[in-house]
């Protein structure tokens, strides 16, 4: 699958933008099919940078989300930023 297909787009909520501040983190819905090691290729190619992390759920209306803890040298909110979301 390619990175576009893989992520469907990125998920700013309230708890999310704590996630972002906070933990590092991103969250993603993504492709039902796509698993750990697909999200954080994908991730790393579309918005450069690197991934420690990427934790799934499901939820119960049938999508996923891809929680993606960057490593430390990158910041999520400056991708946050350049993606329009915070």
């Amino acid at each position: 699958m390619k990175p576009d297909e893989i992520i469907k787009y990125p998920l700013m909520t309230e708890s999310a933008s704590v996630m972002v501040e906070r933990d590092n983190k991103l969250l993603f819905i993504v492709d039902l099919k796509a698993d750990k090691a697909d999200i954080k290729r994908a991730v790393e190619i579309m918005y450069e940078v690197k991934v420690k992390q990427v934790n799934l759920l499901i939820t119960p209306q049938g999508v996923k989300k891809a929680f993606v803890k960057l490593t430390p040298e990158f910041r999520a909110s400056d991708v946050a930023i350049k993606l329009g979301i915070l």
